[in-house]
């Protein structure tokens, strides 16, 4: 017999009705002689009672029920006794009495907890991801997944879009990612590009005269992952014709406006608050910021460039800038607080971190370069009042002060809880520069992509001095995320042309490359414009997550890896004949490989470091003598085993690690070293070949203050054979480590 109902919806109201329900036994209980199950589905619990006084065969089946295993349960509605109901369910006033129990399946333990009430390791978790999502509170992340998704679709066709699928299998073009590549089967030796966004296929859809375009859709990025980047993501994708700015402005704050209302049950008040990029950056220091707090930067180039203090006045002098943070009644911060900031600054490549508290005067160790009439300045400029902390950022390049103060006004505003989690601040970033100059490529670059239009008023400077037009660009940010960005797209061939010119593209690569798209803008392009929101950043703030794999159904992990079913994988010889490609490489071992892994993630990331090749050493001691350097600047790299899983630990070559210390940390139970099959497993190295980058094996890092003390530190890369070095807050960088006390 089917399921009459699920196990979320019966009610007093279906008291002493005959119900059969399907599910997962979540828990089981036996209270002196009546066993109760706990039943689930993904609809909610339903409390199940086995009694012999009821039915006596049926408890004796009860009896050998397992967690997990899958139920057909057939009873009776029954009012729970006075006192025993569970005011946190929906069905918490009613049980249901058994008749017929049906074992659809039996289960084996679970490897995974799957109640939520036990933290897991994130790994198990993906590994298995069909446990994972039994979990009540993953089924609802996808189920507002969905019911958002339903809202877009339903806001959108109420304003006249279509829906329009666009290809999977299309022509590699460059949009600032790697592609990933598929080889054709029937066309040796070329390949299809799995798309980085369907832009070529919108405009070309404003082209066909379908003015309104809107797609939910997959796109592809061969790149670096963090928590809210996955190499296959979904977008809202939407384009318009015969519109402008204002027309975007418009239509997709009444999208925002509809999802916070019917997923939310929030009103969100519009128009939106808008800051041109030039603002955001020169407030906030950044093109996405947090305006739920204060905290602005504030510029006092002009006031310290007289002073005697020679760091700031050399700064500002050699064309670069100095800004300030007014930290409201911090000054009580301890110099230990205070250094602890600085080592955070250092991170984004600011070279120090000066300060002054305000009591009555101004008070620290640099106040004394500057005299009585900067000092009144900088007051009066930073409207400093009794017990305010000034925290100040110099620097020659502006990407430096700008990042660095930008992510200290972040920080800030996580120790002294500035945060209100209530608020939903939706802002446009608008007015972004057209490019930007690569001194790696010597040529200019589209900030956002090729086909965004300048604004009308600077097209004279497009000539002349590119780098001072603006664009037509514009991102939707919230609390500090960027929801999404779009821009008002090139129309004209010519102007089309020019801006290839610009980027460095000749005719005959505009050609090979876009040449369908500038064919098409010959037949009669109409203005047009459009924006893609990420629907998983989207979800994740809705549902309350950091990373977007907790909103996405089976995700990849943070080297681009399934962990489930084993993807990526190699494939056998017959499907590489059939696609006409070869593997005429060798295969590299598992060190090789990690080496290589390290030296591409610094590269990538533009990090300074020096590959040192030597004699195999395997102490601390050797290591130091054939690197040059000393036995301190060494970071040894251990793996420690938790009830949580893995972490990896780092600490000086001259000190050793203290687990009692590292426990308290970390907040665990019980912590110990690895062995070395574990670590072999893991990693695939042996211990003393183990680099300080466990975020190639998907583990969190940790390095002690005694590795940050030095500027430069060095390390075996996988390999006895060679060694790294590089600065150490580089490492913090490159790995995303957090840093604490735990060496001895």
């Amino acid at each position: 017999m089917k399921r009459t109902h699920t196990c979320g919806e019966l009610k007093l109201r279906n008291e002493n009705k005959k119900v059969t329900l399907n599910g997962w036994v979540d828990t089981r209980r036996d209270h002196g002689g009546v066993i109760f199950i706990d039943l689930r589905d993904r609809y909610g619990i339903t409390q199940v009672a086995f009694s012999p006084e009821f039915n006596e065969e049926v408890h004796k089946e009860a009896e050998h029920l397992r967690r997990e295993d899958v139920l057909e349960v057939h009873g009776i509605v029954k009012k729970r006794k006075e006192g025993m109901e569970n005011k946190k369910l929906p069905t918490g006033e009613i049980e249901v009495f058994t008749n017929k129990l049906i074992i659809l399946n039996k289960a084996e333990t679970p490897p995974i907890e799957i109640d939520g009430r036990v933290e897991i390791n994130e790994d198990m978790r993906l590994k298995y991801r069909y446990l994972d999502l039994r979990n009540p509170s993953m089924q609802n992340n996808l189920i507002i997944r969905h019911k958002t998704a339903k809202v877009v679709r339903d806001y959108f066709d109420k304003h006249n879009f279509i829906e329009i699928e666009t290809p999977m299998l299309a022509k590699s073009t460059p949009e600032g990612a790697r592609d990933y590549l598929v080889p054709s089967r029937v066309n040796p030796g070329t390949f299809f590009a799995l798309p980085q966004s369907p832009q070529l296929f919108k405009q070309l859809l404003m082209v066909s005269g379908f003015d309104r375009y809107i797609q939910i859709v997959k796109c592809f990025r061969d790149e670096d992952l963090r928590a809210d980047r996955q190499p296959e993501f979904t977008q809202i994708d939407a384009e318009m014709s015969f519109i402008d700015e204002e027309d975007i402005y418009t239509v997709m704050e009444g999208l925002m406006v509809d999802i916070w209302e019917k997923i939310m049950n929030t009103h969100i008040k519009t128009p939106f608050p808008r800051l041109t990029h030039k603002e955001a950056i020169e407030r906030y220091g950044t093109d996405k910021p947090d305006t739920r707090f204060e905290l602005e930067l504030i510029d006092v180039s002009d006031i310290v460039k007289n002073s005697e203090f020679k760091v700031f006045a050399d700064a500002v002098k050699s064309g670069g800038k100095v800004r300030c943070i007014n930290a409201k009644g911090c000054a009580y911060f301890s110099r230990k607080d205070i250094d602890e900031l600085t080592s955070f600054v250092a991170i984004y490549e600011a070279k120090g971190l000066a300060w002054m508290k305000y009591t009555d005067k101004l008070e620290s160790s640099v106040v004394k370069f500057f005299d009585k009439d900067l000092q009144e300045k900088i007051i009066k400029k930073t409207k400093a009042e009794k017990d305010d902390l000034l925290l100040f950022v110099g620097d020659h390049k502006h990407f430096v002060v700008d990042t660095a103060l930008g992510q200290l006004r972040l920080e800030l505003a996580r120790r002294l809880k500035l945060v209100d989690k209530t608020k939903f601040n939706f802002l446009w970033v608008t007015d972004f520069p057209l490019v930007e100059y690569d001194e790696d490529a010597q040529r200019h670059i589209a900030i956002h992509h090729p086909f965004t239009s300048p604004k009308d008023e600077h097209l004279e400077l497009l000539d002349s001095n590119p780098l001072d037009v603006r664009a037509k660009a514009y991102d939707m940010t919230l609390n500090g995320v960027e929801l999404g960005g779009g821009s008002i797209r090139i129309h004209k061939a010519e102007l089309q042309e020019k801006m290839f010119k610009i980027l460095g593209i000749g005719k005959q690569e505009a050609k090979q490359k876009f040449g369908f798209l500038l064919d098409a803008f010959k037949y009669g392009a109409p203005p047009h414009g459009g924006i893609a929101f990420g629907l998983d950043r989207l979800i994740a703030i809705l549902t309350g997550n950091e990373s977007i794999r907790e909103v996405i159904a089976f995700p990849k992990t943070k080297a681009a890896e399934s962990l489930m079913e084993g993807s990526p994988s190699e494939v056998d010889e017959k499907q590489l004949k059939e696609l006409h490609v070869k593997l005429d490489f060798v295969k590299a071992q598992k060190k090789e490989v990690i080496f290589e892994k390290i030296t591409d993630l610094l590269n990538k990331s533009n990090i300074e470091y020096e590959i040192i090749e030597h004699k195999p050493v395997y102490t601390s001691e050797e290591a130091a003598k054939v690197r040059g350097t000393s036995l301190d600047q060494g970071c040894k790299a251990l793996i420690c085993k938790t009830e949580k899983g893995f972490v990896q630990a780092c600490v000086s070559g001259a000190k050793e690690i203290d687990l009692h210390k590292l426990k308290d940390v970390l907040n665990t139970k019980k912590i110990e070293l690895a062995t070395a099959e574990e670590v072999k497993e893991l990693s695939g190295l042996s211990i003393g070949a183990v680099p300080p980058f466990g975020n190639l094996f998907q583990i969190e890092v940790y390095l002690d203050n005694s590795v940050l003390k030095n500027e430069h530190i060095a390390f075996n890369a996988a390999l006895h054979t060679k060694s790294i070095r590089m600065k150490a807050k580089d490492l913090v960088k490159a790995t995303q480590a957090k840093s604490a006390d735990f060496s001895k």
